[in-house]
């Protein structure tokens, strides 16, 4: 459930009403409130800009995922694929891009604007097999480039990984972790 929660928007919130608390009874001589209010609500808020100003949106899937993948998922998935959902399913303080360090390690992204962003996410069946299929913007990164990495993608993130790139669209790059059957 937290996992779903801005935590800034939760500290500007709560900072903001115990803050605005605070204005009102200093305004009106409650020194409980306004002592409440100043020393809660104005950390509180200032707390809440800053986790705001760090904050990394989840990432979502770009097409619901059938029933019977989610049955797959539950039999056949990898530790790694399902810790990878859930990271950039949640909001992020602090990073960049989602799998920032999982590109860098790759050698996928040479400089902050080289790096492909995690744009969506989706889950379907490949030959009987759970696959996470990662959906990155990729405009500087070509997928020649990918498919030198494409052994190294697999042993980065396996074991029981197998791993297919496509390109749907232009500037767009595909990355399929398949489960393969020893893995299952």
């Amino acid at each position: 459930m937290l996992r779903q929660i801005s935590l800034g928007t939760l500290g500007l919130s709560v900072g903001g009403l115990l803050a605005l608390t605070g204005f009102v009874a200093y305004a009106t001589d409650n020194a409980t409130l306004n002592l409440v209010g100043f020393f809660y609500g104005i950390p509180l808020l200032l707390g809440g800009l800053a986790l705001k100003a760090s904050e990394l949106k989840p990432v979502r899937f770009s097409q619901p995922t059938p029933p019977s993948v989610l049955k797959l998922r539950e039999l056949t998935a990898t530790p790694i694929q399902n810790q990878i959902r859930k990271d950039v399913m949640r909001y992020r303080y602090g990073q960049k891009a989602h799998l920032d360090e999982s590109l860098e390690r790759l050698q996928l992204s040479p400089t902050d604007e080289e790096r492909p962003v995690l744009k969506g996410l989706r889950e379907n069946e490949v030959d009987g097999n759970y696959t996470l299929v990662l959906e990155f913007a990729s405009p500087l990164i070509s997928l020649e480039m990918w498919q030198q990495k494409r052994e190294k993608i697999e042993k980065f993130f396996g074991p029981g990984i197998r791993v297919e790139l496509s390109q749907p669209e232009e500037e767009q790059v595909d990355v399929a972790l398949i489960t393969t059957p020893q893995a299952g």
